[in-house]
């Protein structure tokens, strides 16, 4: 145990059998792995949220796990916070914690027995790659968006009560943060706290497995993140709904802050390539480049027709990747190179591999539809 709490295992030779699953995987190969393995996760709570989220990062294969907790084990904990058992009472959720982490991890895992709150926080965040946000109280979450917007660090954020849960990312700098869709705190005593309303134990579990897949989806890129939306789940009723929210420019809370680059619009990096319909990818600039210069190209936007209601690209082409079948690809032509599109460049990704072995020749737009706006039309909203 060191001065700040922390414990740590050395990082083991990994056995490639325990990554086996991952390969056969669409769109996700060594690269994406690589993404967890050299990634530094924090993890702000080891209660109801941490106990599903913990394990499966570490089981993943997350390189480096942090968890930030203060708090000790209660009895009243043990239904719906699986880190610890009955034996842990009046110990040092932390301590917990790791007992069971450590066997489960090819990495590293440290713990720190403190709140993060305005003298922690900003050490705590150095060097991180990702903030998972599973704190209990206002005060924590709206400390750890800000600290995390300062800096650009994604930020995956859960939230508990009763029979609900939802789950969230924030991320200055890629899209909209969590003041974005709560700009202040409730006021004292409108949300009740677990103590006062109680809280089913599964509700935990499905948000925290949540939170967890969108943790692996922004460290790999293989699969679509949470950016801009919300996820809500009720209990009562098996049912999730999602909610759509953006950037507030207005925001007075936004005054006088400095854009991350990744927020100004970006001028031309590089030129069209002569065989760009071989190459794995091109970027915003050079698909500009193309569209102007008269070549036939069929661009196909694989999102679905709600995101192209809220953005498109003039021209494009729809071919929703959810209810694709290889009758929809008739209506191309193979022997016109296609550039694929989606919002971040994940699904056009998998996408432009299954066109290449239905015999279609082309690649797909790095960085999707958001990049587009960023490097060529801001008047393409972001979502």
């Amino acid at each position: 145990m060191g001065e700040d709490g922390g414990v740590t295992t050395p990082v083991n030779l990994i056995d490639d059998a325990r990554w086996e699953r991952f390969g056969p995987l669409p769109g996700f190969g060594s690269a994406e792995l690589d993404g967890m393995r050299t990634a530094r996760v924090l993890v702000i709570g080891a209660g109801g949220l941490g106990s599903a989220v913990l394990p499966a990062l570490v089981s993943a294969g997350v390189g480096e796990v942090h968890v930030v907790d203060d708090d000790t084990v209660e009895s009243s904990n043990l239904p719906r916070q699986s880190l610890h058992g009955p034996g842990d009472v009046g110990r040092a959720k932390v301590d917990s914690a790791l007992d069971l982490l450590l066997r489960l991890t090819a990495g590293k895992v440290i713990g720190h027995r403190t709140r993060f709150d305005a003298d922690s926080g900003p050490g705590l965040l150095d060097g991180v790659t990702l903030v998972v946000d599973g704190s209990d109280n206002f005060d924590t979450r709206y400390l750890v968006d800000d600290l995390a917007r300062e800096r650009g660090i994604p930020v995956v954020w859960g939230a508990v009560s009763q029979y609900g849960g939802q789950v969230g990312l924030s991320w200055e700098g890629r899209g909209p943060v969590y003041r974005d869709l709560f700009p202040e705190p409730p006021a004292p005593g409108t949300v009740l706290s677990c103590a006062e309303g109680g809280i089913l134990p599964t509700v935990c579990t499905v948000a925290g497995a949540l939170m967890a897949a969108q943790v692996v989806a922004v460290l790999t890129g293989s699969t679509e993140t949470l950016l801009g939306r919300v996820t809500s789940y009720d209990a009562r009723t098996a049912r999730t709904r999602e909610l759509g929210y953006a950037i507030d420019p207005s925001a007075p809370w936004r005054a006088g802050s400095t854009p991350f680059p990744e927020q100004q619009r970006q001028e031309p990096t590089m030129t069209l390539p002569d065989d760009w319909q071989h190459a794995d990818e091109i970027d915003a600039p050079a698909l500009k480049e193309l569209l102007d210069s008269g070549v036939p190209v069929q661009l196909i936007d694989v999102r679905e027709p709600w995101e192209v209601e809220t953005a498109r690209i003039d021209g494009a082409l729809p071919l929703p990747m959810s209810s694709a079948t290889p009758d929809d690809l008739a209506k191309f032509d193979t022997d016109v190179p296609i550039v694929v599109h989606c919002h971040h460049g994940a699904r056009s990704e998998r996408m432009l591999a299954a066109l290449r072995s239905a015999g279609f020749e082309g690649t797909h737009l790095a960085g999707g539809i958001d990049a587009w706006s960023l490097a060529v039309d801001p008047d393409v909203p972001r979502y």
